[in-house]
């Protein structure tokens, strides 16, 4: 495995991790601890200069730090956004998500946090207005609308949140949200339908249930 060119980038073959040492030279060749200095260094000039990704980075440590194996994904959104400062949050959420979301509304207004939740089927514009054939719907012969995250993040940004939470959007839609989005940007939930919304089941399942993956 050392052999692999100094120029490859690949963690997952990695099995000394001494990125998580006082050492970390010893890793692999192809290390990006050892090979990436330029990005690294540039990483951490940004942490020391820029302002509010230092307040991030600094809230962001501080939450690890209080929470580990300590609180679930909800309370430590939480507390990084009282970190931050932060008073007024955005929930970008699916539609099929409207009773996780109340919940949600609900939970973060007890911390004393003003919420904004928008749909992502706000609009309700018809698929075929952007170009997709009937035939590509999930149920043809039928009115679809579009996810709409451009739209939401709009919405959010016109708000004025400081920071939007992604509840159960779809794959691609997440990716446009995170694209179009002003505030900084934090996922609770990650869409799998198949796994009640637990992606990380199927990278544990890949020896049985999901071998399948593991071919093209």
């Amino acid at each position: 495995m050392d052999q692999m060119s100094e120029h490859t980038i690949d963690c997952s073959r990695c099995r000394q991790q001494a990125c998580w040492s006082e050492n970390p030279d010893t890793g692999p060749s192809f290390c990006p601890t050892r090979t990436q200095k330029r990005h690294i260094d540039s990483a951490l000039r940004a942490y020391k200069r820029n302002p509010e990704v230092r307040k991030m980075a600094i809230a962001a440590a501080k939450t690890e730090g209080r929470s580990y194996m300590r609180w679930t994904r909800v309370e430590d959104t939480i507390d990084f956004a009282r970190e931050m400062g932060y008073t007024k949050l955005g929930i970008a959420t699916c539609i099929g998500f409207m009773a996780e979301d109340r919940i949600l509304r609900e939970i973060l207004a007890a911390h004393g946090f003003e919420v904004v939740s928008v749909c992502c089927k706000c609009g309700a514009v018809p698929k075929e207005e952007i170009g997709l054939l009937d035939s590509e719907k999930a149920i043809p012969g039928t009115f679809e609308p579009i996810c709409n995250p451009v739209a939401q993040a709009k919405i959010l940004e016109g708000a004025g949140t400081e920071l939007n939470i992604l509840l159960g959007l779809c794959v691609g839609h997440d990716t446009l949200f995170t694209k179009y989005s002003k505030a900084p940007v934090t996922t609770l939930v990650a869409k799998d339908r198949i796994t009640c919304h637990n992606p990380n089941a199927v990278l544990h399942g890949t020896s049985f249930y999901y071998k399948r993956l593991l071919s093209p």
